[in-house]
């Protein structure tokens, strides 16, 4: 087989592992949590902590790869990935299964950005979109098999081989890459911004850790304010640094970019609602209506099929009515769907809920793929690999603000129904499924900032005002936006 075809193999090999993975744990949260000894509610910081370890890492990847060469730095994301996925098999704390997932985290930040760089950089231009369809199978497929794999590992087997089976899939691929794929470099690269990737990890990471501990889990709650004041200075002191330095590790001068701004703030919000479902929902359906994770897990990956769904549609839909119309119309409606998730108790009729969440996960994906693709439609080709860094640092700390916040109207909920924050009951997911649903809607009000024809060059959209495609720019930005579109990660948000 032809190194053309055997080096995106290895690559979606990879992303696949990572994006099963992240899939897979939601539906085994509370089998985990109660072999481990927790709340399940607890456990959100298993999934936050991954999210945050992305967001912190994912900034620096590329450098790494350009520093010390692409299949270096594929091969140790891999074995960094592999070491997480073996300590959180193994894990029986909860601080220990949370600084496994951390370190999960780290070698997936490695992975998807690397694994996309090694195509771009060894695969010929002739050859590069079969070999980047490739990549679209991790986004495409490992949501929908995620949750009924892992529901029938927890149900049947034990929740640990989650992990495990990580582990020799893993070896395979760093023996492949160390074969097929080369190890490129570039000869010229610019320094990393040390004290801002610690001023940024640092913040973002210690402002996480304080919210999502709310309510007592792993650290107190005194010690949990002190470390969010402690991670707002930090990144007070990251936003002082980054007006001084050339290069920063996360450019914020790229939000005074309207296209690029509104994507940015108003797909946040809508991002948390969407990162609370997998954490709410599959904890409802087991702790609030008593099914199985294998149960759980064959209902809750229709939302996924919705995605997937979507894809075929989504060129067409932009295209007739243009990203402000469908940002804005859909934004609406999809946080509806969100928050009548709530309203589903034990009772509800198996084809109602089916339905439900398939149209929730077609919204979902519409919203995604507008946002992911108007973020950079006025993005120079110089700033690209800043504006990706940043967009997806918003992107994973959006998601993980939702499994906190999600978790934290739970507890509120229990707590005034109970006195207890962690004796939750079905009736607490309504509360809490509204709660996220309104903060997803509270985007709407930044689209209308977007200009009648804002991204036109990328949706083809005809508005009332000419829009100018120059053959260098209107090409590149085209490119970039079916990339972003590409990008392992764009079906999840």
């Amino acid at each position: 087989m032809k190194r053309s075809v055997l080096t995106p193999l290895i690559v979606a090999c990879a992303l696949f592992m990572e994006n099963t993975d992240s899939t897979v744990i939601a539906t085994s949260l509370p089998a985990i949590a109660g072999d481990i000894g927790v709340s399940p509610i607890a456990l959100k910081l298993a999934l936050t902590s991954y999210m945050v370890s992305l967001a912190v890492f994912i900034p620096i990847s590329g450098w790494m790869a350009d520093r010390f060469g692409a299949r270096t730095v594929f091969r140790l994301a891999m074995v960094v990935f592999m070491a997480g996925s073996l300590a959180c098999g193994m894990a029986n704390s909860l601080e220990g299964f949370v600084m496994a997932r951390f370190l999960q985290g780290m070698g997936g930040a490695m992975m998807v950005p690397v694994g996309r760089l090694v195509l771009l950089r060894t695969v010929p231009k002739t050859e590069l979109v079969s070999a980047l369809a490739y990549l679209t199978i991790p986004a495409l497929v490992g949501p929908v098999v995620g949750p009924p794999l892992g529901g029938f590992i927890t149900t049947w087997l034990n929740w640990r081989w989650i992990f495990l089976i990580n582990i020799p899939i893993g070896i395979i691929g760093v023996i492949l890459a160390s074969i097929f794929i080369e190890n490129v470099r570039e000869e010229d690269v610019a320094p990393l911004d040390v004290p801002g990737f610690l001023l940024a990890g640092s913040g973002l990471a210690t402002l996480m850790l304080a919210f999502s501990s709310g309510g007592g889990h792993l650290i107190s709650p005194p010690l949990a304010i002190g470390l969010g004041g402690l991670g707002v200075a930090l990144l007070g002191l990251y936003l002082a640094h980054a007006r001084r330095v050339a290069t920063p590790v996360l450019k914020l001068s790229l939000l005074r970019i309207n296209t690029f701004r509104v994507s940015v703030y108003s797909g946040s919000l809508f991002r948390i609602g969407a990162g609370a479902i997998p954490f709410l929902l599959p904890l409802m359906l087991q702790a609030g209506f008593g099914m199985t994770p294998a149960h759980s897990g064959m209902i809750t990956f229709v939302s996924a099929v919705g995605a997937l769904f979507t894809k075929t549609l989504a060129t067409r839909i932009l295209r007739r009515f243009g990203f402000r119309s469908v940002l804005g119309f859909n934004l609406v409606l999809a946080s509806a769907f969100v928050a009548s998730y709530g309203l589903f108790t034990a009772t509800t009729p198996l084809a109602v809920m089916l339905g439900t969440l398939f149209l929730g996960g077609c919204l979902r994906s519409m919203q995604f793929t507008a946002f992911n693709a108007i973020a950079y439609a006025d993005i120079e080709p110089k700033d690209m690999s800043f504006a990706t860094s940043l967009y997806a640092v918003a992107q994973q700390l959006s998601l993980a603000v939702g499994v906190a916040l999600g978790a934290a109207a739970l507890q509120i909920s229990a707590l005034l129904r109970s006195g207890q924050p962690d004796a939750i009951a079905a009736q607490d997911f309504m509360p809490a499924f509204l709660c996220v649903g309104v903060v997803s809607a509270l985007g709407v009000l930044l689209i209308p900032s977007l200009a009648p024809n804002a991204g036109a060059e990328m949706s083809g959209h005809v508005s009332r005002r000419k829009v100018r495609d120059s053959a260098g720019d209107g090409t590149a930005r085209r490119a970039t936006a079916e990339a972003v579109q590409q990008h392992p990660r764009a079906g999840e948000g």
